[in-house]
């Protein structure tokens, strides 16, 4: 069984990124040019190996690619942060928000079902009935149109 040299070790999709963000470092410091830094890029899109990828950095000082390096912070506990108060304020708000809506649209439904029978029932507790009959508060009876 062969064994692969380190430069024959094909790449990662991160290991492309890190490298890219890394020749922009380099473009950013003036070390390229516009024009060499779109045909470097061009070409570690395009690498499959390490050996690839480092010959395009051969001619630049620190920073480079770092394959299966550790990241600083690796190994280290995560840090606890204090929550914000739209952190706790928003879990406890929404929920409350929901059945608010929804007993306000129950509400809302129950008072347009019913404006029309509270219309009726103001208008009979007025006297209703016909005034030119007699009835209610229209003309007092006798008077035109009246049968007395």
């Amino acid at each position: 069984m062969s064994e692969y040299q380190p430069s024959e070790i094909r790449i990662s999709d991160s290991e492309r990124e890190d490298a890219l963000g890394k020749l922009n470092e380099h473009m950013t410091a003036g070390r390229l040019d516009i024009d060499e830094y779109g045909e470097r890029s061009a070409k570690i899109v395009t690498a499959k190996t390490r050996g690839e990828l480092l010959s395009l950095f051969g001619d630049l000082p620190e920073p480079k690619p770092a394959f299966g390096q550790p990241h600083p912070t690796a190994g280290l506990p995560p840090v606890r942060r204090e929550r914000t108060f739209a952190e706790k304020f928003i879990p406890v708000a929404a929920p409350i928000a929901v059945i608010a809506l929804v007993a306000g649209a129950f509400i809302a439904f129950h008072i347009y079902f019913f404006l029309p029978f509270l219309f009726i029932f103001l208008i009979a507790s007025r006297g209703g009935g016909n005034r030119w009959q007699g009835g209610g508060r229209g003309r007092p009876r006798g008077t035109r149109y009246g049968r007395y």
